[in-house]
């Protein structure tokens, strides 16, 4: 399957660039691996898409609905990052 998902510049760009190589989306579509990711670059301050496209494939998706690694205080505290690696 196909998902399209709008895209700031600022992060558009380091997808492009190689240096971004993950999302934290809503997890309103049911995405697997293998399924492409087609982000389309959205200017804000204008509110149209750039016409920018790229797309990538999906090879892992976690959801964080059922962790429950940490108490609602600590993420209320800390809020919840994502971390990239190669």
């Amino acid at each position: 399957m196909r998902f399209e998902k709008k895209a700031w510049p600022k992060f558009f760009q380091k997808v492009l660039d190689g240096e971004k190589t993950c999302d934290v989306r809503l997890a309103d579509v049911a995405c697997k691996p293998g399924d492409i990711l087609v982000l389309k670059e959205w200017d804000p301050e204008k509110e149209k898409y750039t016409g920018r496209v790229v797309e990538k494939k999906i090879t892992y998706v976690m959801k964080t609905k059922e962790m429950q690694f940490w108490s609602e205080e600590e993420i209320e505290k800390h809020g919840l990052q994502i971390i990239s690696f190669k």
